[in-house]
């Protein structure tokens, strides 16, 4: 964590990935307008809270502003794009719908290294936090992995359209069956929260939606297990038959 006004603007200076800030509400900084126009130019997501959460990570003076610096540093997506097409490869990238859980996340990011993935996408609000408790889970696969944080994933989603690659929702809101469907060619997977899915606006944007089968009293799969079985299904197509 950084504290105070001025760390937190020098951490921009030197191009410090930031995971997020906490500004405490009702703050009257003059130096605060031009800092919260810097993070927002860097896509860092900003929260107002309470004095008391802030005194509660930080007994020292924290000047009403913490700042959390993420483990990995984040990559443009349109860097990725041009690097895999430029390799010859079938680019297969992953967006996270709302997966908070830090758990889940560093599991989802260890399959998608050993299944191969191009890079993971996370929304800049309503991710997990990216911190060595996220690396430990991931077994270290985090420092491996290139994540892209959007601001905006309806403009991520038509970008990776407009590209040539097929948007592939896995849900349960779906016909089609993950394990009876060709996945062929450019692909990236949409995974959603445990509690509500895949956000209705990102299910529209989907070329296919496919569901995993479900037997049983049990209504869904922990969201990193999903993603490995619809991770590992992509890459299972991908192979070719041994002889």
């Amino acid at each position: 964590m950084i504290f105070g006004v001025h760390p937190i603007e020098e951490a921009l200076k030197r191009g410090t990935p930031i995971d997020k800030v906490l500004v405490q509400q009702g703050l009257q900084l003059v130096q605060l307008r031009e800092l919260r126009k810097a993070l927002e130019q860097e896509g860092v997501p900003v929260q107002m809270v309470p004095r008391e959460k802030l005194d509660r990570l930080c007994k020292g003076k924290h000047q009403g502003l913490i700042a959390f610096v993420s483990a990995v540093d984040f990559q443009p997506l349109e860097e990725i794009l041009n690097r895999v097409w430029e390799s010859g490869k079938d680019p297969f990238f992953l967006i996270l719908d709302r997966v908070t859980d830090v758990r889940n996340f560093g599991a989802i990011c260890r399959t998608a290294v050993c299944a191969g993935l191009d890079a993971v996408i996370i929304p800049s609000r309503g991710a997990a936090q990216i911190g060595g408790d996220a690396i430990k889970t991931s077994a270290g696969a985090l420092l491996n992995l290139p994540v892209c944080r959007s601001e905006n994933l309806k403009s991520t989603i038509e970008l990776l359209k407009t590209s040539g690659i097929r948007i592939v929702a896995i849900t349960e809101k779906a016909d089609g069956h993950l394990f009876n469907t060709p996945i062929e060619g450019p692909v990236c997977l949409i995974l959603g929260s445990e509690e509500d899915g895949i956000s209705q606006e990102y299910l529209r944007r989907s070329d296919l939606k496919l569901a995993i089968p479900m037997h049983g009293s049990t209504g869904s799969l922990n969201v990193s297990v999903a993603a490995a079985l619809a991770l590992y299904e992509v890459l299972r197509q991908r192979q070719k038959p041994v002889k």
